[in-house]
């Protein structure tokens, strides 16, 4: 029996080289569908920014989800906690030197790690104005319910 994911928060840090910005989580109730699960928005249209860069995050949580079910969830086990993710935006709005950071992350599995990896690493963002890497650090509370 799988159970489902609910992703609690998100919410958004950007590493204090790239400027102090920082946004409110966003909270998603127990069993309710993400916001966005419909086409995430077309990046070449946001301004790069925290809210856009939560938006295109959230809207691939359900992917999210996925890594979970596939992972935590098959074991039947009433699982939750917190993936501390880093990546680094580049210049072209693609996603490089993904990664689950050890500090922060209670959640400790090396393939749900690896599979949130790959999602990461797959993700494009509106392209930063000042052409620069811009690191990221993103939390994922997660929290399995009945």
């Amino acid at each position: 029996m799988l159970l489902p994911l609910s992703l609690l928060s998100l919410s958004l840090a950007v590493a204090p080289d790239a400027g102090s910005t920082s946004i409110a989580p966003v909270t998603l109730l127990p069993g309710a569908p993400a916001e966005p699960q419909a086409k995430p928005a077309d990046v070449t249209q946001l301004p790069f920014g925290p809210d856009s860069i939560s938006q295109v995050v959230t809207a691939h949580q359900t992917d999210i989800q996925d890594c979970y079910e596939k992972t935590l969830a098959a074991r039947n086990e009433k699982l939750q906690g917190r993936l501390m993710t880093h990546f680094n935006i580049t210049p072209a709005g693609t996603v490089s030197g993904a990664q689950v950071e050890k500090r922060g992350t209670t959640l400790k599995d090396k393939e749900l790690h690896a599979c949130v990896v790959g999602v990461l690493s797959k993700l494009r963002f509106p392209k930063p104005p000042d052409a620069k890497n811009h690191p990221i650090e993103f939390p994922f509370n997660l929290k399995a319910v009945e």
